[in-house]
Protein backbone atom coordinates (compact mmCIF):
# COMPACT_ATOMS: atom_id res chain seq x y z
CA UNK A 1 0.00 0.00 0.00
CA UNK A 2 1.39 2.99 -1.36
CA UNK A 3 0.76 6.49 0.83
CA UNK A 4 0.35 9.63 -1.23
CA UNK A 5 2.54 13.11 -0.67
CA UNK A 6 -0.01 14.57 0.79
CA UNK A 7 -1.03 11.99 3.83
CA UNK A 8 2.83 11.40 4.29
CA UNK A 9 3.35 14.93 5.34
CA UNK A 10 -0.11 15.27 7.01
CA UNK A 11 1.74 12.04 9.22
CA UNK A 12 4.43 13.68 10.39
CA UNK A 13 4.98 15.56 14.08
CA UNK A 14 4.00 19.04 13.53
CA UNK A 15 6.92 20.09 15.99
CA UNK A 16 9.11 19.11 12.97
CA UNK A 17 8.69 21.57 11.00
CA UNK A 18 7.97 24.49 13.33
CA UNK A 19 9.44 27.31 11.05
CA UNK A 20 7.69 26.46 8.17
CA UNK A 21 3.95 25.70 6.07
CA UNK A 22 3.74 22.39 6.30
CA UNK A 23 0.74 22.29 4.19
CA UNK A 24 3.25 24.22 1.29
CA UNK A 25 6.34 20.97 1.73
CA UNK A 26 6.12 18.25 -1.31
CA UNK A 27 7.40 15.13 -0.21
CA UNK A 28 9.89 14.45 -3.50
CA UNK A 29 11.08 18.04 -3.90
CA UNK A 30 11.74 18.66 -0.33
CA UNK A 31 13.30 15.41 0.68
CA UNK A 32 16.38 16.91 2.10
CA UNK A 33 14.73 18.53 4.28
CA UNK A 34 11.94 16.10 5.65
CA UNK A 35 14.39 13.67 5.51
CA UNK A 36 17.06 15.52 8.01
CA UNK A 37 14.05 17.03 10.36
CA UNK A 38 13.28 13.53 10.77
CA UNK A 39 16.90 12.83 11.54
CA UNK A 40 17.38 14.97 13.79
CA UNK A 41 14.01 15.73 15.09
CA UNK A 42 12.03 13.08 14.64
CA UNK A 43 10.02 10.64 16.86
CA UNK A 44 10.17 6.92 16.00
CA UNK A 45 6.60 7.29 14.09
CA UNK A 46 8.13 9.55 12.05
CA UNK A 47 11.17 7.64 11.31
CA UNK A 48 9.02 4.24 11.02
CA UNK A 49 6.56 6.54 8.47
CA UNK A 50 9.36 8.08 6.30
CA UNK A 51 10.99 4.63 6.08
CA UNK A 52 7.76 2.96 4.50
CA UNK A 53 7.38 6.35 2.37
CA UNK A 54 10.84 6.85 1.16
CA UNK A 55 12.74 3.72 1.30
CA UNK A 56 16.21 3.18 2.98
CA UNK A 57 17.76 3.45 -0.09
CA UNK A 58 16.63 6.39 -0.41
CA UNK A 59 16.92 7.83 3.20
CA UNK A 60 20.68 6.64 2.78
CA UNK A 61 21.05 8.57 -0.30
CA UNK A 62 19.92 11.81 1.00
CA UNK A 63 21.53 11.34 4.45
CA UNK A 64 25.20 10.60 2.56
CA UNK A 65 24.81 14.13 1.01
CA UNK A 66 23.30 16.35 3.78
CA UNK A 67 25.59 19.22 4.64
CA UNK A 68 25.39 19.22 8.09
CA UNK A 69 23.29 16.81 11.15
CA UNK A 70 23.68 16.36 14.32
CA UNK A 71 26.37 13.85 15.31
CA UNK A 72 23.62 11.57 17.35
CA UNK A 73 21.28 11.53 14.26
CA UNK A 74 24.67 10.89 12.32
CA UNK A 75 25.96 8.23 14.43
CA UNK A 76 22.37 6.81 14.47
CA UNK A 77 21.95 6.59 10.50
CA UNK A 78 25.31 4.95 10.56
CA UNK A 79 25.00 2.15 12.80
CA UNK A 80 21.19 1.27 11.60
CA UNK A 81 22.23 1.21 8.29
CA UNK A 82 25.75 -0.33 9.06
CA UNK A 83 27.64 2.59 7.00
CA UNK A 84 31.04 3.91 7.90
CA UNK A 85 31.15 7.53 9.17
CA UNK A 86 33.49 8.71 6.25
CA UNK A 87 30.95 8.06 3.95
CA UNK A 88 28.60 10.79 5.12
CA UNK A 89 29.55 14.20 3.68
CA UNK A 90 28.38 16.01 7.06
CA UNK A 91 30.74 14.05 8.75
CA UNK A 92 33.94 14.49 6.35
CA UNK A 93 33.07 17.84 6.28
CA UNK A 94 33.57 18.08 10.31
CA UNK A 95 36.64 16.45 10.33
CA UNK A 96 38.14 19.28 7.98
CA UNK A 97 36.46 22.21 9.61
CA UNK A 98 39.19 23.65 12.27
CA UNK A 99 38.33 24.02 15.74
CA UNK A 100 39.38 26.93 17.42
CA UNK A 101 37.18 27.01 21.04
CA UNK A 102 38.24 23.67 21.98
CA UNK A 103 37.61 23.41 25.90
Amino acid sequence: MQISDESFIKSLSDHLFWDVDKSKLEAQSSKSFIISRILEYGLTSDWKLALKFYGKNIILEVAKELKSLDPVALHFISAVFEVDLNEFRCYRLNQSAPNYWSY
